[in-house]
């Protein structure tokens, strides 16, 4: 294994070198938070798709096609539908925000007072999502050293760590740009053909697997139903993905370029069925599911050719986790700690901004990693934080973009109630339940509509500035400090 450790070893070190290149980039907190908002069509593309093609997306997906079949690929489709749908119809408008965070969004529609309420949901949310992506390391370090899952998640979450600390939002483009080309190569280019022919063809995978195997629904019509209220609406309004979209050159660049990232990720789902299902025909006695990416890598490819893909295998982890990780401690510094200390810091100030922001990434990067090795059950995590975003926050940032009529203080209560049914729902049905986010997600939209037509509308001076930056005629917000709503 001398050659594939060598190629890991390589890429590690790749992504320190682009960590210490970005720092020397991002001389102010547009640089550190957003690259400045300079990315063009290619590097968009590239960047969004890496992030969004996550370790759930690449270990878990070819694990849902090991269980399921082609149907596995459902849900990180789910994922590819909701980016496409993010691109097309909102990622212009989003653009042409100017802002960091979603919660500056909200305060700008509705006038304040929104920010800390659903900052805290979001900071839960991108936690848990850069949580969830370190404890994978500890299963592809596994295969490659047989190293001990806590020294498996210290190295690999400290490795994120240092070079999201060091160049921010620039760093982890670069990172993001090369785990990309990686994801492509490795995945797509090598390991589904390679995959196919082990298992002895399409024709040899029918004649040895149960017909369901081949059923585009085999998976459950609930199920696909959950993937999409979760993943595809979850798509729609994470920090993660909006802090990208905020990265954009143009609003032209974020609606094509996310349509791009959005096709490329249906086909990546695709792929990671395919090769779950020979996998399935390779190996139809595993313990878990979860463990056919790895064997399959292991026992069917070539020397250096195993490293690269399970150098693919790792940089699909890293980019979900450096980009959860930014997006955290945005939130963390820019919507609740910012707002705690009485002033909300909006544009301006900026080269002062950037030691704030790096220190928050590397407190953030140091409690990410500790709740790791706290934490066992990767998909209770994840299904926790998603379940809480959606609940909470889908209603009032939705309804802000597209009804006029929705007022703060119904996005407030449909904040707190979407997130508090949310949790009580869980606590009853259970984490894994899909019920919870049904009912969660109908309670904050029937508290929203109705507390919002009982409250005086928002004020016309408010949705007045919300068109002019909506259409993107008006500057970034202001340089002086503005007093936090109390």
């Amino acid at each position: 294994m001398a050659v594939d450790y060598t190629v890991i070893v390589v890429y590690l070190a790749g992504m320190l070198a682009m960590g210490w290149w970005g720092m020397r980039r991002a001389k102010s907190k547009s640089e550190f938070l957003v690259a400045g908002r300079r990315l063009g069509p290619a590097m968009y593309s590239g960047t969004m798709a890496a992030i969004v093609l996550g370790g759930a997306s690449t270990i878990g997906g070819v694990g849902l096609g090991y269980q399921y079949g082609l149907s596995g690929a459902w849900m990180v489709f789910t994922i590819g539908l909701g980016l496409l749908a993010l691109s097309v119809f909102f990622s212009a408008r989003i653009a042409r925000l100017k802002v960091y965070t979603v919660s500056e969004m909200l305060d700008l529609r509705y006038g304040g007072r929104a920010g800390v309420i659903s900052g805290v949901v979001m900071w839960a949310y991108t936690l848990m999502l850069a949580v969830t992506s370190t404890i994978a390391y500890a299963t592809i370090f596994d295969v490659l050293f047989d190293m001990n899952r806590t020294v498996a998640i210290i190295l690999g979450g400290s490795i994120v760590v240092a070079y999201s600390t060091l160049g921010g939002m620039w760093s982890i483009t670069l990172t993001d740009m090369v785990q990309f080309v990686v994801k492509t190569i490795g995945v797509l280019l090598l390991l589904l053909p390679i995959a196919v022919v082990k298992a002895g063809g399409f024709s040899e995978m029918k004649a040895k697997l149960p017909t369901s195997y081949f059923d585009p629904l085999g998976i459950g019509g609930e199920t696909i139903f959950t993937y999409v209220l979760i993943y595809t609406f979850g798509m729609l309004i994470g920090q993660d993905i909006w802090q990208r979209v905020f990265t954009a050159r143009s609003d032209k660049t974020a609606k094509w370029g996310g349509t791009v990232a959005g096709t490329y990720c249906l086909a990546y789902a695709l792929a990671g069925a395919v090769i779950g299902t020979a996998a399935k025909v390779l190996y139809p006695d595993l313990g878990s599911a979860d463990d056919a990416f790895a064997t399959i890598v292991k026992d069917e490819l070539p020397v250096g050719v195993r490293g690269l893909v399970l150098a693919a295998a790792l940089a699909a982890v890293m980019s979900t986790s450096s980009g959860a990780l930014i997006a955290c401690a945005t939130v963390a510094n820019n919507d609740i700690w910012s707002r705690l200390r009485g002033v909300v810091r909006r544009g301006g100030e900026e080269h002062d901004e950037v030691k704030g922001n790096r220190a928050f990434i590397l407190i953030m990067g140091l409690a990410v990693i500790g709740t790791a090795i706290a934490l066992n059950n990767v998909v209770e995590a994840l299904t926790v934080a998603y379940n809480l975003l959606v609940g909470g926050l889908l209603v009032p940032i939705l309804g802000g973009l597209l009804w006029k009529r929705g007022t703060v203080q119904g996005a407030l209560a449909s904040v707190v109630v979407g997130g508090l049914a949310v949790i009580g729902l869980m606590a009853g049905y259970g984490i894994l339940a899909n019920e919870p986010v049904y009912y969660g997600l109908l309670a904050s939209l029937a508290v929203y509509v109705a507390v919002s037509l009982a409250t005086r509308p928002t004020d016309e001076a408010v949705l007045a500035a919300w068109r002019e930056r909506l259409a993107g005629r008006s500057p970034e917000l202001a340089s002086e400090p503005v007093p936090a709503p109390q």
